[in-house]
């Protein structure tokens, strides 16, 4: 079938003409605004496939479809990039990266170097870092998670498992935090196992080296690290519910904190630090650049949702006697009402982000030695060829991110 062939669309055949692969070309769809040069030569696109946005971009060595239909909008992939069947919105997938059929990856999830998903998967708002693998029938929603060190030695989400991202309260103040950023980007951590048909109820942190058994659902952070955890029946008792009353709140404004600070860092980490590993290759540098815009806009969701949580707050104080029939004790009321008194101030400094002078002077230990393990070699080859001084100025440098957003919450 030639380029001119009846059924093929204009844009289809210049995609061709450009060298990208395209079986079935008749069944393939491309919007008239994507732009052809966008996607590299040798792209394998198989039947029934839809590529929509502007803003996409396909790197070289990418396949879509081979398992069934794909429908690609406005997303950025890097080398190498296989996604087997489903359908993709806003994301960013680095080099390497891999999703079986029937995928369900909405706006805000980022998949790094050789992270990967099985098949019949639903991301939104989910960055895992790289390495970072999940197995099939998952929904793992509005969660950050690193680990592991290697495609074999990797961080791992089983089959069947649910990220619990919305509360009896309704709301989204949920996302959770599995091992960091700081850490987590030097490749060099334990992995974080979460047993299939499991669930982690958010928001949540998971410390690096965790176990979590299949069929084990977590409801409490786990901050001690190489821990493995066993399950012990849970009885089953009742109390009355009021939807809208809140008791007490620190920990879930502290992980939430803990979140946007680690959002922060990896926009940093992208922003001033992949621009000089990912920057000289026009496919890898559009995913970068991606990766950026994809974090903030993953920071003003978080504040948009611990906001509607310090919103909530009016309700729960005004008619906690009302519809509990008593007060809240004085400890939780304080933190209700600290939330809600504080909130403007912190959310103009969480969509701020740190101060420019947070962990400068080990930013600056550890830059040169970034330059010269970066030299013409891929992101994850570089981060490898870091000594351990070097490794733990970087982390220095991202811990004070962090630190400095947790700082807007001091605990009540």
């Amino acid at each position: 079938m030639t380029t001119d062939s009846p059924g093929i669309s204009p844009a289809v055949a210049e995609l061709i003409r450009r060298g990208v692969v395209v079986h079935a070309p008749a069944s393939v769809e491309v919007q008239d605004s994507v732009s052809p040069e966008r996607v590299a030569p040798g792209v394998v696109l198989h039947a029934g496939c839809r590529l929509r946005g502007s803003g996409l971009s396909i790197g070289p060595g990418c396949e879509i479809g081979g398992e069934a239909p794909v429908t690609l909008e406005d997303c950025r992939l890097g080398h190498g990039v296989r996604l087997q069947g489903g359908t993709f919105s806003g994301s960013v997938f680095l080099d390497g990266a891999e999703f079986g059929s029937a995928a369900h990856v909405r706006p805000g999830t980022l998949l790094e170097e050789e992270a990967g998903a099985g098949h019949a998967v639903g991301f939104k708002h989910t960055i895992l870092l790289s390495y970072v693998r999940a197995g099939s029938l998952i929904n793992f929603c509005d969660a950050l998670m690193s680990g592991g060190t290697s495609r074999r030695n990797h961080s791992e989400i089983g089959s069947s498992y649910i990220h619990f991202n919305f509360t009896p309260n309704q709301d989204k103040a949920t996302a959770s935090l599995i091992g960091d950023v700081p850490r987590g980007v030097m490749l060099d951590q334990p992995p974080v196992f979460l047993g299939g048909q499991g669930g982690l109820v958010g928001p949540a942190r998971i410390a690096f080296g965790t176990v979590l058994p299949a069929g084990f659902v977590c409801r409490e952070d786990v901050l001690d690290e190489d821990q493995l955890y066993t399950q012990t029946p849970l009885a089953m008792t009742a109390r009355r519910f009021h939807p809208g009353l809140y008791r007490a709140i620190n920990r879930v404004v502290s992980n939430n904190l803990a979140y946007i600070g680690n959002l922060w860092a990896l926009r940093t980490w992208y922003a001033e630090v992949r621009a000089l590993s990912m920057g000289s290759d026009p496919f890898r540098e559009a995913c970068r650049k991606g990766a950026v815009e994809l974090v903030e806009s993953a920071v003003r969701e978080r504040v948009k949702r611990l906001g509607e949580l310090a919103e909530a707050m009016r309700f729960s104080l005004e008619k906690t006697r009302t519809l509990a029939g008593q007060d809240l004790p004085p400890a939780l009321r304080a933190q209700q009402e600290a939330l809600q008194a504080r909130w403007p101030r912190m959310r103009d400094a969480l969509l701020a982000g740190a101060p420019r002078e947070a962990g400068s002077a080990d930013a600056g230990m550890f830059q040169p030695a970034w330059r010269k393990a970066c030299a013409g070699t891929a992101h994850t080859e570089a981060v490898a060829r870091l000594g351990a001084d070097a490794r733990r100025a970087g982390t220095r440098w991202l811990q004070g991110i962090v630190d400095s957003v947790a700082a807007t919450w001091p605990k009540v």
